[in-house]
């Protein structure tokens, strides 16, 4: 099974190429285009975000030996969350690669984080039926590489922050209310107001809902720090 100009470009990007090119087609293929025919990503991304949980939790550990469980659980859902990974499938362009139906190409599935999200999850797999565990592993710590350092910072977020300064004084947990839905379907803008029983509240604004409420925590934890 020969893989496309497209698929052999992305392999480069990608920094692995496949000695069974089947498999990094069945992992470019979204649910919305299978068929008796044609096997899905949806089995993949299953194993795939397995294999990427080991390597993160092994990375961890030997980062950091005095770490407790407590310690290392955010640092861990931090590097393998969705949103991770969507990030480094947007880095090595696989959404250009995607193969899509219809329905999905017309509603931008190759910029949605859920899905490139996936993606990147069966990709690992991928590798990793091709070339085994190690090959995985090295391959996952080099795309993981800058944000695995860096991860004590993501991993203390700022909902997680104001979180605690609420709960410090005796306070509810903050709200979370959307306030508008802009642009078109495929590519949504979200406003959201963070709350507190205070009466404090903030907004934050991005494209991804997540982010957007990140940014309104962020921006209420630097409103009440400063009274």
């Amino acid at each position: 099974m020969k893989l496309s100009r497209d698929q052999i470009e992305f392999q480069h990007r990608l920094g692995h190429q496949f000695a069974q090119p089947q498999l990094l087609q069945r992992a470019l293929t979204h649910p919305s285009l299978s068929s008796p025919n044609r096997s899905d990503n949806q089995r993949l991304e299953f194993l795939g975000d397995r294999v990427l949980g080991l390597v993160m939790a092994q990375a961890l550990l030997a980062a950091d030996r005095a770490a407790t469980e407590g310690q290392l659980a955010p640092r861990f859902n931090a590097l393998v969350r969705k949103e991770s990974c969507a990030d480094v499938a947007r880095e090595i362009d696989l959404g250009a690669v995607l193969k899509l139906g219809r329905s999905e190409m017309m509603t931008g599935g190759r910029r949605k984080e859920a899905l490139l999200g996936d993606a990147m999850e069966a990709v690992i797999a991928a590798v990793y039926l091709d070339a085994g565990f190690e090959t995985a592993q090295s391959l996952i710590l080099r795309l993981w590489g800058k944000r695995i350092e860096s991860v004590e910072d993501d991993a203390r977020d700022a909902k997680s922050a104001l979180q605690e300064w609420a709960q410090a004084r005796g306070l509810a947990r903050p709200d979370y209310v959307e306030l508008l839905r802009s642009g078109p379907d495929h590519a949504p803008v979200f406003t959201i107001e963070a709350r507190l029983t205070t009466g404090d509240k903030a907004k934050g604004r991005d494209a991804s809902k997540r982010k957007a409420e990140q940014a309104a925590a962020q921006a209420l934890l630097d409103k009440v720090d400063r009274t």
